[in-house]
């Protein structure tokens, strides 16, 4: 720790250039265990209301355009952001379980594409 505090009187850029180095380090070292962790646990999740397209897509390791146009929903440039599919339910006036069963319909779709490929 000494050799830090001398460090820094000697050289003060360098020394803070470090220490921003292994911060950025970290932090970016931590997002990849937690998103690691996470993905590993939430693979091939039911399909639920609040979940957006690319969240199941990413859930069932599929391509979002992929399952866009396979369940016939809009792309997420339609309202500048992605929606959950309780809300595109809403959009076009029909039961979210519709969307859901569109939406599983397709993942058995392109995971049967993927297995004969």
């Amino acid at each position: 720790m000494r050799r830090l505090f001398t460090a820094w009187r000697t050289r003060p850029w360098l020394t803070s250039a470090f220490v921003l180095a292994c911060a950025v380090t970290l932090f970016f070292a931590g997002r990849l265990v937690f998103f690691t962790a996470y993905w590993a646990t939430h693979q091939e999740m039911p399909v639920q209301p609040w979940m957006t397209v690319g969240y199941v897509a990413r859930s069932w390791d599929l391509d979002p355009r992929a399952l866009d146009a396979a369940a016939g929903l809009p792309l997420p440039e339609v309202k500048g952001r992605p929606q959950p599919l309780a809300e595109i339910a809403q959009d076009r006036g029909v039961p979210v379980d519709q969307v859901i069963a569109e939406v599983e319909a397709a993942i058995a779709r392109l995971k049967a594409r993927e297995a004969s490929e």
